[in-house]
């Protein structure tokens, strides 16, 4: 009988025990699967972009900067390159189903965020076709049932046409995929001519403008430069990475990573509690049998390995389980929710599992190295 035999038949020895312990683990491990997808995806700010600047309106997402901008911005040292956006915001209908429409001029923010987006050449041509059509992102595409040559309609919360209406018809031109599974694709890319043509406000302004760093310049320094040239203006502005504003957006709503660590902590804290007392009633249950062991010539250290494998075999197959479900939600849940199970998620589930595993081993593997031949053999 080979050691790992041994451990794994001492925990299945109590069947029903073993299978509730793995249960608790498992769920404590999708809980932290769940989390960790949630801020390592699309809604989440792991996978922004931390060298992309964005320069908005000082005094609020809800107040727009005059397009004439970019030829100063341009003109910044350090300023690789610069497009804009307007963003349209709006519901396809029904009012809970929101969707966003980034008016953009497609060969300048080509130059930007074409690899980031998956914006290929012949996407670039469709969108250029016509002034009405856009680009949807591969989650917003499959979330809405979408394909290439569709008419949809918007209903825009933000942007009224000269008429007087509300509804901005698009043809969809094509679908980008982004470059990676973190990359948030839930939005439209529109035509800016087209907006601002038959918006009733705010005309020839944007939301935003996107800058390109050159290389070798800090973009924390560009930012400065960027931000003072306009201190003084009717419009000063305020420029962060896109990681930056992501972090910005969602603590205006809670301190969404001190939540998911407070979760996950309690989680943990929880299962900790419960498999070290489960293991310590274990372990105290072969208090003869550790007496034999050591009678037999089986040290201490050889007693507390075998103890530190049971725990950390529960709590392999329970983390594996965990991973495993939160793999499955991912796939099934919406796209809208940007869960995206990546390899640091599951690489660091991996080292969480190995720790909890030997930490919790540790006090009843204690236990039974501090028990005596002749306390147990009185135990019998």
């Amino acid at each position: 009988m080979t050691f790992l035999t041994l451990a794994r038949r001492n925990a299945l020895r109590k069947p029903m025990r073993t299978l509730l312990l793995v249960f608790c683990i498992a769920v404590a491990f999708l809980i932290y699967g769940l989390t960790a997808s949630f801020l390592s995806g699309t809604q989440g700010t792991a996978g922004a972009n931390d060298d992309v600047l964005g320069v908005m309106n000082k005094s609020g997402r809800g107040h727009t900067l005059p397009i004439a901008y970019q030829r100063r911005i341009s003109s910044v040292e350090g300023v690789a390159d610069v497009a804009y956006m307007s963003r349209l915001r709006g519901y396809s209908e029904v009012e809970r189903n929101v969707v966003v429409a980034n008016a953009v001029v497609a060969d300048d923010i080509a130059r930007i965020n074409s690899e980031s987006l998956g914006l290929t050449p012949d996407l670039l041509a469709a969108l250029k076709q016509g002034r009405d059509r856009v680009l949807v992102g591969r989650a917003l595409a499959d979330a809405q049932g979408w394909r290439a040559g569709q008419r949809i309609d918007i209903t825009s919360f933000n942007i009224l046409q000269k008429a007087g209406g509300r509804n901005w018809g698009f043809e969809v031109g094509g679908v980008f995929e982004g470059a990676t599974a973190s990359t948030d694709t839930y939005f439209m890319l529109a035509n800016y001519e087209y907006v601002n043509a038959l918006r009733a406000r705010n005309v020839d302004t944007v939301d935003s403008f996107v800058v390109q760093p050159a290389p070798d310049i800090a973009a924390s320094a560009l930012a400065a430069r960027i931000d003072a040239l306009f201190a003084n203006t009717g419009a000063p502005t305020k420029t962060q990475s896109e990681k930056q504003f992501l972090e910005a957006f969602l603590r205006q709503f809670a301190d969404v990573e001190l939540i998911v660590s407070l979760v996950v902590g309690a989680a943990f804290v929880t299962i900790l509690m419960i498999v070290i007392n489960t293991m310590l009633f274990a372990v105290r249950e072969r208090t003869f049998e550790i007496g034999v062991l050591k009678t037999l010539g089986f040290t201490n250290q050889f007693i507390a390995v075998l103890i530190l494998c049971e725990t950390l075999l529960i709590f392999v197959l329970g983390g594996f389980i965990g991973v495993a479900l939160t793999k499955l939600a991912t796939q099934v849940a919406s796209p809208a929710l940007g869960l995206v199970l990546t390899p640091a998620v599951v690489g660091k589930a991996t080292i969480i599992t190995v720790s909890l595993g030997i930490f919790t081993g540790l006090l009843p593997a204690g236990l039974a190295m501090r028990t005596t031949v002749s306390n147990a053999f009185r135990a019998r």
